[in-house]
């Protein structure tokens, strides 16, 4: 008796494999995001086109012109603001840094489960306080309250450059502005770095607790090296962020273009963004083109923080903690 085997029915009898079926949701999702894409591109390029075509005039004038109809030779006057701006930001890194890599480190190793979600819930809400709330805060209650710091700081570090000086009898200070800066971008700093200890292996935080390692060492040499480059992203993401601050340093600053690095002097630099903010609404002809290439200053120094960023974070891209 005889049989016939027969052959497995295949739709593709060459390759044996089964083309995919394309599908509506699929092709509607693709074109969202590539139009996201594109539609974000298109919107960072009419806002740097905007910044040159309204800032060409300030660039181009003579410095004779600006002196009679502006703010003044642009360069010199552009620089110090510059200088405000970055002092500020770098003063709001130095302290949101180390509270924010604590706060992250005890949330995500440290803390029980119920108590780290609660503070995670907290440090996040902290990110949706409008920044005129934090203005509020640091010029009315805030620096005040720093004015027996800024005595002893001036009292007993007084020999130091950055606490030299006479201290201000207001609070109101490039210090106090980082320190509202730095509580302003701490939330960003601690949610991302957050997420990335939770995303070490937790085979190589075993096998260095298995070896014999404390907990901090186990953190030292397995989660920090895995997490370095989401640190990195984490602290210029704040950094930008500090950066562009506007309404928060307008609020506590009476700054002066210039360049001083004394900290609880009242003779304190002012950022580009706080000076926009003050100055626009009375500023007309060459001033307003002034005022709006002091933004594409700004601009292009944010633009410059995060290209470094990303260069720095693509240096690690290749690094795997299976590895």
């Amino acid at each position: 008796m005889s049989s016939t085997v027969r052959p497995r029915e295949s739709a593709d009898s060459s390759s044996g494999l089964v083309p995919a079926k394309k599908r509506i949701g699929d092709s509607v999702f693709a074109g969202l995001a590539t139009g996201s894409g594109i539609a974000i591109l298109a919107i960072l390029a009419l806002v740097a086109l905007f910044l040159i075509t309204s800032a060409f005039p300030a660039l181009t004038t003579s410095p004779e012109v600006l002196a009679a109809s502006g703010y003044g030779e642009f360069w010199a006057w552009v620089l110090p603001l510059a200088f405000g701006t970055v002092w500020a930001a770098l003063g709001a890194l130095a302290l949101a840094v180390p509270v924010s890599l604590g706060i992250a480190l005890f949330i995500s190793h440290y803390a029980p489960r119920k108590l780290s979600q609660a503070l995670g819930y907290t440090i996040d809400l902290l990110a949706a306080v409008p920044s005129v709330v934090f203005g509020l805060w640091g010029s009315m209650t805030l620096a005040p309250m720093l004015l027996p710091l800024h005595q002893w700081l001036t009292n007993y570090l007084g020999w130091f450059p950055l606490f030299s000086g006479s201290p201000s009898g207001t609070g109101r200070t490039i210090f106090t502005a980082a320190v509202v800066l730095a509580v302003m971008i701490l939330p960003i700093i601690t949610s991302l770095c957050r997420e990335v200890f939770l995303q070490t292996p937790n085979l190589h935080e075993e096998a260095a607790l298995a070896l014999g390692a404390t907990r901090w060492e186990m953190i030292r040499m397995a989660v920090f090296p895995f997490a370095r480059a989401g640190i990195v992203s984490a602290v210029m993401l704040g950094l930008g962020r500090a950066l562009g601050e506007t309404m928060a340093v307008t609020m506590i600053l009476s700054g002066a273009n210039r360049i001083n690095f004394q900290v609880l002097t009242s003779e304190n630099p002012i950022t580009i963004a706080a000076n926009i903010a003050l100055n626009f609404p009375e500023a007309y002809g060459l001033r307003v083109n002034q005022l709006i290439a002091s933004g594409l200053v700004l601009f292009v120094i944010t633009l410059a923080v995060n290209m470094l960023a990303r260069w720095i974070v693509a240096r690690r891209a290749q690094y795997s903690g299976a590895n």
